[in-house]
């Protein structure tokens, strides 16, 4: 194994530990997709149909808090402290370094999708995956096109104070318009033609198809597209603007 990949492991896991001992990171991540879920859970009880909707759609919404908001957050406010800068100057290979910090994001969303699916199992009726591949597909994909997304975004926000506002911007109108909560299909038309166009509806379709409806991968090929196409965005803005100091006045 090599010395770079030894490296990253043992980023990883600081960061790892960094996380756990940040209960609002912890709070974020975890709690606020279950407290939604318990919430419309309460709301949908004896209504199966919604409840089908509601599982992939909160699971979806996780994905997005634990790469998107996470990486934003955490990346912008690593710049602006000079904590980035610093890590440069130090035997640390970059690449190990964000790499770490990636695995971490992606660590988060494996364990938020699997409280997820067990809370719809045993709360909620959904049973247990009817697909494991079209589950693991789904949330890889998912998992590289938000966590992109997130970084790419994170060189638009200024400072560090502008974080929140900036990632809730993106975060908030769109868990609302991809049918997290409802089924987006149900939707005014010009709602639906917009959520059409972005990526998570695309991936709670796919986790849907995964988790409840045994829609199988084929079937969704076409959503599986556009999450690809809007991870190619994502990784060229994520590249392409990626800073290691902050910015000067």
């Amino acid at each position: 194994m090599s010395d770079a990949v030894v490296m990253a492991y043992h980023q990883f896991r600081l960061e790892r530990k960094m996380f756990w001992r940040n209960p609002t990171s912890a709070f974020f991540n975890f709690l606020l997709p279950l407290l939604f879920l318990a919430l419309f859970g309460a709301i949908f009880s004896g209504n199966q149909h919604d409840l089908n909707v509601l599982i992939p759609g909160i699971a979806g919404m996780s994905i997005m808090a634990t790469t998107f908001s996470s990486l934003t957050m955490n990346l912008v406010f690593l710049r602006e402290q000079g904590v980035l800068k610093r890590m440069r100057g130090t035997p640390l290979p970059e690449g190990s370094y964000l790499v770490g910090i990636f695995a971490s994001a992606v660590a988060n969303a494996v364990i938020q999708l699997t409280l997820v699916i067990v809370a719809g199992k045993l709360l909620f009726g959904t049973g247990w995956p009817k697909d494991w591949i079209e589950l693991v597909v789904y949330t890889g994909f998912g998992v590289v096109c938000l966590a992109s997304l997130g970084v790419a975004w994170s060189h638009v926000i200024p400072n560090y104070d502008a974080a929140a506002a900036y990632s809730n911007i993106v975060f908030l109108p769109v868990i609302f318009i991809s049918g997290v909560f409802y089924d987006v299909n149900d939707a005014p038309q010009f709602l639906l033609h917009l959520a059409q166009v972005l990526p998570l509806v695309h991936l709670i379709d796919g986790l849907s198809g995964a988790l409840v409806t045994g829609r199988s991968l084929g079937d969704n090929a076409s959503g599986l597209c556009v999450v690809c196409i809007w991870t190619l965005v994502g990784l060229f803005f994520a590249v392409r603007g990626f800073r290691w100091e902050a910015r000067r006045d």
